[in-house]
């Protein structure tokens, strides 16, 4: 059974920061390309970073142009675990927060067969 379990979300004020984490078991981690995606109230899904070489190591990484420069996608393949580091945040940051996981590299949250249950940040002082 394949789980995905984010944690790290909360309240934090502007210019702030957090680390959301996402353990995953079930799969092969090192086979996967692992995401984060994020969605506000009326708002679609959407790619906040993934990383871009699945293995051992993380070549390269994409950002979405709002976060670029501020997020930051790790992974630590001992424990299964990817992380997203926020720093700098926003109001308009304010969403719940998703990893994901998929076979294939994709900005499409449909390539993504997995996902983990969301953990909430809301940036507000």
């Amino acid at each position: 059974q394949v789980q995905l379990v984010e944690s790290g979300g909360g309240l934090v004020q502007p210019g702030g920061s957090l680390r959301l984490s996402c353990v995953v078991s079930g799969l092969t981690f090192t086979r996967y390309y692992m995401g984060w995606f994020r969605q506000a109230p009326g708002r679609e899904r959407e790619l906040v970073a993934r990383d871009a070489r699945i293995g051992f190591w993380i070549s390269s990484a994409y950002y979405g142009n709002s976060v670029k420069g501020r997020f930051t996608i790790t992974r630590d393949t001992g424990k299964n675990t990817v992380y997203l580091q926020m720093n700098s945040l926003k109001p308009e940051d304010t969403a719940v927060y998703y990893c994901a996981a998929s076979s294939v590299e994709s900005d499409s949250f449909s390539d993504y067969a997995y996902w983990g249950q969301g953990t909430q940040v809301t940036v507000s002082s």
